[in-house]
C-alpha cells in the first residue's frame, strides 16, 4: 500500500506474525529497527538513506499495528523473530540499524548471526550494564516524571515532545500500546541484558556507533563504552541531538550513516 505522501507500507509475515512494515527506496536492503516506538513515515532522513537502499522498518509485535502473540513476549523472542526475518530477505547479507530500543536488539542479532550481516549501525542504543549495580546507566523513563524525561530524551522537547490534547483517539491508543509493549519487553531487568556485554566480542561486522551528543537517556559516555565492546567499531556523536539523532538532525545523522555504508 502507498499511502498519499508517498511511502509504502505493508504486512510482512515472518514466522505466522503479521508485522506493519514501512518501505522505502530500492536496492540493497537496509533493516531499520525502531527505538521507543515505530518509526514516524514522515521522518525526513527516511528518503536519505533510501538513496542508498531499500528500508524494511517492522513494527515489533505489539507496536503499531503490530500484533503481538502471548508467546511473543520477551526480547528473547524478538531477537528470534528478527533472526527468521533475515534468513527471508534474498540478499546474502543485509545492512541493520538500530534505534534505541531496536539498537539492543540489532546488538542481540549480530552477536548471533553475523553471517547474515553487511554493516551495523548502532544509534543511542540500549541494551547493556556498564557502571556498578548502584549506578543507573539508562534513565528509567517508566519512573520519572515526563516533564524531566523530555529534556532529557530530546535536545528541542518543545518541538517533540507529543501534545495528547490535540491528538486523535487513534494516535493516543497507538502512544498507549507502544508504551506498553515496551514495558513488558524492557521493565526487567531494565532495558537490557546482564548476558549481552560478553557477547559483543562475536560482533565481526564493521559497526558504527553514533549517538545524540545531548542525550540525556543514555550519556555519550556510555556509548563510547558500548563502542569499546565491539571489535573495531567506530564512535561518533551528532550535535544539537538528544536521544533521537536521526530526528533531531537527519541530515547529519544521513550523512553520518552513507558515508559509513558506502
Amino acid at each position: 500500500m502507498t499511502t498519499p505522501g508517498g511511502e509504502q507500507t505493508d504486512r510482512l509475515i515472518v514466522n505466522g506474525i503479521a508485522l506493519e512494515t514501512l518501505r522505502r527506496g530500492r536496492g540493497q536492503k537496509l533493516l531499520l529497527l525502531h527505538g521507543f516506538e515505530p518509526i514516524p513515515p514522515t521522518a525526513p532522513f527516511l528518503d536519505l538513506l533510501a538513496r542508498r537502499g531499500e528500508i524494511i522498518a517492522p513494527s515489533s509485535p505489539g507496536f503499531g499495528r503490530s500484533p503481538r502473540p502471548d508467546d511473543v513476549a520477551a526480547v528473547y523472542d524478538l531477537v528470534h523473530l528478527y533472526l527468521d526475518l533475515l534468513e527471508t530477505l534474498p540478499d546474502a547479507k543485509v545492512s541493520v540499524i538500530g534505534f534505541s530500543f531496536g539498537g539492543w536488539l540489532a546488538a542481540e542479532l549480530a552477536a548471533a548471526a553475523c553471517h547474515r550481516i553487511d554493516k551495523l549501525v548502532l544509534v543511542d542504543a540500549l541494551g547493556i550494564k556498564i557502571s556498578d549495580r548502584a549506578t543507573p546507566d539508562i534513565l528509567d523513563i517508566f519512573n520519572t516524571h515526563p516533564r524531566d524525561v523530555a529534556p532529557r530524551r530530546w535536545r528541542n522537547p518543545a518541538a517533540w515532545t507529543p501534545d495528547f490534547n490535540a491528538m486523535g483517539d487513534d494516535d493516543i491508543v497507538l502512544f498507549a500500546r507502544n508504551r506498553e509493549a515496551l514495558c513488558l519487553y524492557g521493565w526487567h531487568p531494565y532495558m537490557h541484558n546482564p548476558r549481552l556485554k560478553r557477547w559483543l566480542g562475536r560482533i565481526r561486522v564493521p559497526t558504527l556507533v553514533l549517538w545524540g551528543a545531548q542525550d540525556g537517556i543514555v550519556t555519550p559516555a556510555y556509548g563510547r563504552a558500548y563502542s569499546e565492546l565491539i571489535p573495531g567499531a567506530r564512535f561518533a556523536t551528532i550535535d544539537e541531538a538528544g536521544h533521537h539523532p536521526e530526528l533531531e538532525q537527519p541530515a547529519a545523522f544521513a550523512a553520518h550513516v552513507l558515508e559509513f555504508l558506502t
